[in-house]
């Protein structure tokens, strides 16, 4: 049985202090979710000159966070997070498996799933919560696989961290771990890959603030470059990362 949600949760608001480091450590590179054996198709783009330089890492970066998975992952948290906040259990199932479908490559959705999966258990272990042992136990029968943005959207939303300030953080996780694949493929400066993280500042608020009005109607990519080096990874003959 899912257990009764009774908390008023506001999608706007103060991060507790404990909340707010609790994010912070599910969102920090030492958390164990693998992020860093992926460079979401980077690696093809670079290895192919699409990306050669910051600028060019940006504008790939920018695409996919505003027109691509980005934008759709964005949307599946903010969802995911209402769902779990209001109690809506059978709707947020819906979108998890959703969420698990809509990637558009093998490889994108081994990244989703294995991070996810990487995520939730290490939540159990660590910050225990009966929200987020219900997910666990209701994809589980459905079998259907956890995925990262509807995984960190339930716990934030059982830890009371208001969505808008979630999204915000998640998304910046987001970036900052495909500007560290480039900094180390291209390669780039330790510097020029800060300078790149301030450059997509706007990029992240402006996807926030969509997906915070957007719809699972709203759904859909038009960073089409960004599936087709998926594609050429899957049979790239060397690469350090898996995706």
């Amino acid at each position: 049985m899912a257990p009764v949600i009774t908390m008023n949760r506001s999608e706007h608001g103060v991060v507790a202090p404990r909340s707010l480091l609790r994010l912070q450590s599910w969102l920090s590179p030492a958390f164990p979710t693998g992020a860093y054996s992926y460079s979401h198709a980077l690696e093809a783009a670079i290895e192919a000159s699409q990306i050669r330089t910051r600028p060019t890492l940006v504008d790939w970066v920018d695409a996919d966070l505003r027109y691509g998975s980005g934008r759709n992952d964005a949307i599946f948290f903010v969802e995911a997070w209402r769902c779990a906040a209001g109690g809506h259990h059978t709707r947020l199932l819906e979108i998890a498996e959703l969420s698990a479908a809509f990637r558009g490559t093998s490889e994108f959705a081994l990244e989703a799933s294995q991070q996810g999966t990487s995520c939730l258990a290490t939540l159990r272990a660590v910050w225990p919560d009966p929200e987020i042992d219900w997910l666990a136990a209701a994809l589980r029968r459905r079998r259907v696989p956890p995925i990262l943005p509807v995984v960190v959207a339930v716990r934030s939303a059982a830890e009371g961290v208001p969505v808008a300030v979630a999204l915000r953080a998640f998304l910046h996780g987001f970036i900052s771990n495909l500007v560290t694949a480039g900094v180390r493929l291209i390669p780039l400066g330790q510097t020029d890959g800060q300078r790149a993280i301030a450059e997509l500042e706007d990029a992240v608020l402006d996807a926030s603030e969509h997906a915070m009005t957007a719809g699972i109607d709203e759904l859909g990519s038009a960073s089409v470059m960004v599936d087709l080096a998926s594609m050429s990874h899957e049979t790239q003959y060397t690469r350090l990362f898996r995706s």
